[in-house]
């Protein structure tokens, strides 16, 4: 029926993207450098149309599919963590905590605009890309994104955003 809802969830096998990160738990503690291999899913919550669907959302799938691809194979470090300090030097890049200087290449590094390489902070990323272009979002008649993102079997989080005809 037109107007309605209906939920959308995309899992699919090539939603996913091996990375390395540490978590950050105060200005003196942070995790071990580590990796994950990371699985992403989404939900769509968006108004039926008259013809039995929502949306095609072949769209949404090869959006994660290439955002998962952009977060592949790389060392993710924080941007926005407060506890972290970055700098550049040639082909290093180095990562100050608690005093500790880490060492990178350059090239290993992908810096996102988080505060912490968390699962929730991952899903947060991923939906804020989903919902880049609004106008689509309303073409779509999308009312809300939940992302998950898993660092292993039965150890996920999500992040969850309800559109209000912005």
């Amino acid at each position: 029926m037109e107007g309605d809802t209906a939920i959308i969830r995309l899992a699919k096998e090539n939603m996913k993207f091996s990375a390395g990160h540490f978590t950050i738990f105060s200005a003196s503690e942070r995790e071990r450098l580590h990796g994950h291999n990371f699985r992403v899913e989404a939900d769509i919550e968006a108004r039926m149309l008259g013809n039995g669907m929502c949306f095609d959302y072949g769209l949404y799938k090869d959006r994660i599919v290439a955002l998962c691809r952009e977060l592949n194979e790389w060392f993710i470090l924080p941007s926005r963590s407060p506890h972290l300090r970055i700098e550049e030097e040639g082909e290093y890049l180095y990562a100050t905590f608690a005093g500790q200087r880490i060492p990178f290449l350059r090239a290993d590094v992908l810096l996102l605009p988080i505060a912490n390489a968390t699962l929730e902070e991952f899903a947060g990323y991923f939906i804020e890309r989903l919902a880049e272009d609004r106008q689509a979002l309303r073409e779509h008649r999308i009312d809300a994104i939940e992302v998950r993102v898993f660092s292993g079997p039965g150890q996920s989080a999500g992040r969850r955003l309800r559109f209000d005809d912005d």
